[in-house]
């Protein structure tokens, strides 16, 4: 994440939300995580999200799961996610939105 928390949600500085005090512990950009807990926070933030989601998912995307460490690299695999996240929040999120989608 290059930009700070702000930029992909509602925060503003102050505002003593739930996002501030993230901010406050883990740093504007997260750097007080290390990358195995950013890659935990995205799993618990996926699995929520996931479970929230309208339509089914199909059994051939599910096995996916399983494929994917097998025949990909590590690298193309954070790549892989890069793409997919940028894919499902491309638009959603920016500086003052109100509604998330």
């Amino acid at each position: 994440m290059t930009q700070p928390i702000g930029y992909w949600t509602n925060y503003t500085p102050g505002d003593g939300s739930y996002l501030e005090m993230l901010q406050e512990r883990y740093g504007s950009r997260f750097e007080q995580m290390t990358k195995r807990e950013k890659l935990s926070l995205i799993v618990s933030l996926a699995s929520h999200l996931c479970c929230t989601a309208p339509e089914e998912c199909r059994s051939e995307i599910l096995a996916l799961g399983s494929e994917i460490p097998e025949k990909l690299s590590v690298s193309d695999q954070e790549g892989l996610m890069q793409a997919v996240i940028n894919q499902i929040c491309t638009g959603c999120y920016s500086k003052n939105v109100s509604v998330v989608r």
